[in-house]
């Protein structure tokens, strides 16, 4: 399996973040690259990612593992944590369609939640699997 859905996964993922409006109503923007400057209140950015080869008898395939990070200048980390719970939510076996390959699904496997800036915000990184085949 080539590295050619990785962006076909990475769009339908900011699209389907970008449309849910409990998401929005939170006041959590998502974005696709940290935002310019230094802002404050909440966002949501896309990140890192690793692919693995997991073709096998049956075809090709891949595993995506990406992050996702929510950064919140609330205070505490209710804020954060809600953010954070809604975008694990909406990446439970999501109706995304890509151009190159098929999802298979799309599993979480760890979140990190941290102080930043000395106790100004709060910062917590989703860790997601997604299986490709095609």
């Amino acid at each position: 399996m080539s590295y050619l859905s990785a962006a076909g996964l990475q769009e339908a993922i900011y699209e389907h973040l970008r449309a849910d409006q409990e998401l929005a109503s939170l006041g959590a923007p998502v974005h696709d690259a940290p935002p310019p400057g230094t802002p404050r209140g909440n966002f949501v950015v896309l990140g890192p990612e690793d692919v693995i080869d997991r073709s096998d008898a049956s075809g090709p395939g891949a595993e995506h593992r990406f992050t996702v990070t929510v950064v919140s200048y609330a205070a505490g980390f209710v804020t954060a944590k809600r953010i954070a719970g809604r975008i694990s939510d909406l990446l439970q076996d999501p109706p995304l369609t890509l151009e190159e390959g098929r999802l298979v699904g799309i599993w979480f496997h760890q979140a990190q939640a941290r102080r930043i800036e000395g106790g100004r915000g709060r910062r917590i990184e989703l860790r997601f699997r997604a299986r490709i085949e095609g």
